[in-house]
């Protein structure tokens, strides 16, 4: 199982909360703001490459996407994210192997309580930039199915990248008792949806298959590993996949930011293919590491 790697530059770290840089042991919100009060906020995760964040554009658009589809008021303007994460990165002279968590919490309240009508100061911006490899090892991963279901479009829309994680949560936890590094969380009809924190794709005599983006998150390295894959000549086809197709896959291979492109080497006990990763794999993650170092936003300097 592959263990936290904690980068020890990162102890001496600045994070901007609201426009204001402060030293990581510094760096807090208030216990009335919502993301404490209830989970109440939003999320993305950046990645650099060599001076530039992989798609920023397609970040920033999200995470006020899904602070619209929950009501926030005062949504700051892509401009001012993003001022705000060259700021952050230039401070930390993060150029290059760095991941930013970038948090649009829906503010602090008046009094405590769920209620969104205690919120009257404004929303929260936070972003936190560290010092992080990919999370999982390029050669592969074991999984397990979880026994917890990915939340449906009836109770809580995957499309809106939320903080309340309990759902994925539960899910790693059982990953983590069974000494694994991740565990696969099918939907309400017993198909794939996900992995507690990336997308799922399989490879079966050289075609590339996905979960439809139904109760998954359809994630922004996804959609670039579709669109790649199609351009590189790839059929690449949305589906409900059934966990026995993905146990019997010649390949298979997660994907997300956090940890980029992924071989998936065992679920369940099971070997998936040869028990290592593909070459379809290999190939995409090449191309997928190409993209994102030539393809990414510059990082500006910081305005005077």
């Amino acid at each position: 199982m592959n263990q936290p790697n904690v980068d020890p530059r990162n102890q001496d770290i600045l994070v901007m909360i609201n426009g204001q840089l402060y030293p990581r042991d510094k760096a807090r919100v208030s216990v009335f703001d919502s993301v404490v009060q209830g989970g109440d906020a939003v999320w993305e995760g950046l990645r650099i490459y060599d001076h530039r964040i992989a798609a920023l554009e397609a970040h920033i658009r999200r995470l006020r996407d899904s602070a619209h589809a929950l009501a926030f008021t005062e949504i700051p303007t892509y401009e001012k994210v993003t001022e705000a994460v060259f700021e952050t990165l230039n401070a930390n002279g993060m150029y290059d192997d760095a991941h930013i968590r970038l948090t649009l919490t829906r503010g602090e309240k008046i009094t405590s309580g769920m209620n969104q009508r205690f919120n009257q100061s404004g929303t929260t911006l936070i972003v936190l930039a560290e010092w992080k490899k990919p999370v999982y090892n390029e050669t592969g991963i074991r999984l397990i199915t979880a026994s917890v279901r990915r939340n449906s479009p009836l109770c809580l829309d995957s499309k809106i990248h939320h903080n309340n994680l309990l759902n994925n949560i539960l899910a790693a936890i059982e990953a983590n008792v069974a000494s694994v590094d991740s565990a696969v969380m099918l939907d309400l009809n017993g198909f794939l949806a996900e992995t507690n924190d990336t997308n799922l794709f399989i490879v079966r005599d050289k075609v590339l298959y996905t979960p439809h983006g139904t109760a998954c998150l359809p994630g922004i390295t996804r959609g670039m590993i579709i669109q790649l894959a199609r351009e590189h000549g790839m059929t690449c086809i949305e589906r409900d996949i059934s966990l026995t197709e993905l146990y019997t896959a010649d390949e298979a291979f997660t994907t997300g930011t956090m940890g980029e492109l992924t071989p998936v080497i065992e679920v369940d006990g099971r070997r998936v293919g040869d028990g290592v990763r593909g070459k379809t794999t290999e190939r995409l993650q090449q191309i997928h590491r190409n993209h994102a170092w030539h393809t990414g936003t510059p990082i500006q300097p910081t305005r005077k």
